[in-house]
């Protein structure tokens, strides 16, 4: 059997730039965020977080479209101070799993674009 999954309705270029305009209005605002297209997969952005707190964490994540729906998102890196972090500390989960839900909150508000 075959299953046909839709994937964004949306060029990669444009479902970038729309994210970029939305994904500041889920993060915290003191917290900055660059979206850009994913060179090696067609079906996924790369999103990258500068947590403005005294930590001066960075984030990476790859957020792949598993249909026009719904996304994968992955932690790909963390660093502090251009260093790479302990990901397993308690305080970098704590705002993974935060910028994760943030992730998939602008993923809703854009399915109108993607689900077109």
């Amino acid at each position: 059997m075959i299953v046909k999954t839709e994937k964004p309705s949306l060029e990669r270029d444009q479902l970038a730039k729309a994210w970029m305009e939305e994904l500041p209005n889920t993060l915290p605002e003191s917290d900055h965020a660059r979206v850009w297209p994913d060179e090696a997969d067609p079906q996924a952005i790369r999103i990258h977080i500068t947590n403005a707190g005294r930590t001066h964490y960075t984030f990476d994540f790859k957020c792949t479209y598993v249909d026009s729906r719904e996304v994968k998102v992955e932690l790909v890196d963390v660093e502090r101070d251009d260093v790479h972090a302990d990901e397993t500390s308690e305080i970098i989960q704590g705002l993974v799993k935060d910028y994760v839900r943030h992730i998939h909150e602008c993923a809703q508000v854009l399915q109108e674009l993607t689900h077109a």
